[in-house]
């Protein structure tokens, strides 16, 4: 087993974890050694998928936009559950971030005039979403990994995955490792560490994300006994296509799309009559499962799944083919259709997790204790909660948050590393502890012959998940899900990996994530079934309005001695009172 020495870990090779990377290395001027740890390569990280673009207030001297605008949308869109100091940071440092990534080469559509366009998104007043076609986080993705390969004290360890995240006393002090390429294990000792693992949309089965979406870093979070915040709010984009479940963005609402039901009308309009299509996705995602509910849907007899249509056609060909070009491939070599003649099956999938690891405004893990930050440990992108998306995320806001917190964290655990002389060392017999403990874990994990199907599982969990906790939830069936996902949960030291090879054992890969996986379904179920509201993403038949007087606060969940904990913290409100949305 290797045991390798690095200033700066970092855990996750997103827009987030590149970000914190080439950001840990500036800070440092090339002298902290920087560790990007990922499970996948790289550049297949989930961030390549996003299509529509970034947000932020490019033209604030030429009356187009405001950063109070910005903040009002976000926090609205939040259904006030973001905390207002988060966003006002977001919304600050955005326009940096646009700057920042064309300095390293990413292709922003731009204005005859030579001005960076910007698209509109739902529930922004005003288009302030940049794009690069709708590739944007290819391209992105493609800018930051050439900026990494040329810094000499970054090193990437493709396909290596993360089993363990080693605290001792506040302190963090390694990760545990499986090398997916000959099975080896590889520890990671760190001053500093960030975890940017993404989100865990795959507890659900029809959704918009990759496979690898499946929240490790939160899992190894939690079971380290850290705090997780808001676990309840799931998104789900209204617009996957039926019945593979790839998005399409929200980009081609803001390009002027249609959505309409089987009659053929624009049944948006009695929702959200101002803006139509581009409202909130949580408000879109209700108006779609409610038209469906009333009859309204379209069936799609192979996968038994109701949909309604996006309508690009009178967009044009043209429009397509500069625009949103990505779209049109899909819906060519997916389903045979062109969208300029013809209409997309769509429907809700879950797409983003709002909750995540609780930080602070600066991206620190926060202890369960209340009693301030883990030392040498972030959190950043979707694994890290600091709260901007409270119960809702507006499209484009993702990437935004991504870059500010990518670099803040990098700054940060590069800032901490220069000022830590010690590393494991203080620690050493601790270290060597769990560098033990976790290997016997591993070792009596691939030593069982038999035991539970870790796949059969995982469908029990998709069974769960899509029919208790999708767009709209009721109490008897949260309570329902808690109890099956417990009992699912009980039964995961029983797995059997069938596969004992070493090299790229697939197998023992996904039988971690099913781990992973179940664990947080179940958070996400003691969460939901507390929560009695309406509020962003999570809906509720039996309590259908929002009640700040109860629950305007974020929900905490951490893993004890005496098992799952709930606590609630207050929501940080500094400008806008919460009101009532309408659109």
């Amino acid at each position: 087993m290797e045991i390798l020495d690095y200033d700066v870990v970092i855990l996750g090779s997103g827009i987030a974890g590149f970000s914190a990377a080439v950001h840990a290395s500036h800070a440092s001027e090339g002298k902290a050694r920087v560790a990007v740890i990922s499970k996948l390569h790289a550049m297949r990280s989930h961030s390549v998928a996003a299509e529509g673009g970034l947000s932020g207030v490019l033209h604030p001297k030429k009356g187009r936009d405001t950063l109070d605008s910005h903040a009002y949308d976000t926090v609205k869109g939040s259904d006030f559950l973001a905390d207002q100091d988060a966003v006002e940071e977001l919304v600050k440092h955005a326009p940096e971030e646009i700057k920042f990534f064309e300095h390293l080469g990413v292709p922003w559509h731009r204005e005859d005039n030579g001005d960076v366009s910007a698209r509109a998104f739902g529930g922004m007043s005003t288009p302030r979403t940049v794009f690069a076609e709708d590739k944007t986080g290819f391209f992105m993705m493609r800018a930051l990994y050439d900026e990494i390969t040329s810094l000499k004290n970054v090193d990437i360890f493709h396909e290596h995955f993360a089993t363990k995240l080693m605290l001792h006393k506040n302190r963090f002090l390694g990760i545990y490792t499986i090398d997916l390429g000959d099975g080896s294990a590889r520890v990671f000792s760190g001053k500093s560490c960030i975890i940017a693992t993404g989100g865990f949309s795959r507890i659900f089965s029809f959704t918009t994300t990759s496979h690898s979406c499946t929240g490790d870093g939160i899992a190894l979070a939690y079971e380290a006994g850290l705090p997780l915040k808001d676990m309840e709010f799931t998104q789900f984009h209204p617009t996957a296509m039926v019945p593979s479940g790839i998005l399409i963005t929200e980009a081609a609402r803001g390009e002027g799309g249609y959505l309409k039901d089987k009659r053929g009308d624009r049944f948006m309009s009695n929702y959200a009559k101002s803006v139509m299509e581009l409202a909130p996705r949580d408000i879109v995602s209700r108006a779609i499962v409610t038209e469906i509910a009333r009859g309204n849907g379209i069936l799609h007899k192979e996968s038994g799944l109701e949909y309604v249509n996006l309508d690009l056609r009178h967009l044009g060909e043209q429009t397509l083919d500069e625009r949103l070009p990505m779209i049109k491939e899909i819906a060519m070599k997916m389903l045979n259709i062109n969208p300029s003649e013809e209409q997309i099956p769509v429907r809700p999938a879950a797409h983003f997790t709002m909750g995540g690891i609780h930080t602070d405004i600066d991206g620190q893990v926060q202890r369960a204790d209340g009693k301030g930050g883990v030392d040498g440990l972030w959190a950043a992108g979707e694994a890290g909660c600091v709260s901007v998306h409270g119960a809702n995320r507006l499209g484009s806001n993702s990437l935004s948050q991504c870059a500010v917190w990518g670099r803040k964290t990098g700054y940060a655990a590069a800032k901490h590393a220069r000022r830590t002389k010690a590393g494991k060392e203080e620690y050493g017999r601790m270290f060597e502890k769990q560098v033990e403990r976790e290997r016997g874990r591993l070792a009596a994990l691939m030593g069982r012959e038999d035991g539970v199907d870790p796949y059969a599982l995982r469908d029990g969990m998709y069974e769960v998940t899509g029919r208790y906790l999708y767009v709209y939830r009721n109490m008897r069936g949260m309570r329902a899900a808690k109890k099956a996902l417990s009992r699912l949960k009980a039964m995961l030291p029983r797995m059997v990996v069938r596969d004992k090879s070493q090299i790229y054992n697939t197998n023992l890969r996904d039988t971690l994530e099913i781990n992973n996986l179940i664990r947080l379904a179940d958070i996400v179920a003691a969460c939901a079934m507390r929560r009695k509201e309406s509020r962003g993403a999570h809906a509720v038949r039996e309590h259908p309005k929002r009640d700040d007087a109860n629950w305007l606060k974020h929900t905490l969940i951490y893993n004890s001695i005496f098992g799952q904990r709930v606590t609630y913290s207050p929501v940080k409100i500094t400008k806008w009172t919460p009101v009532e949305r309408h659109y």
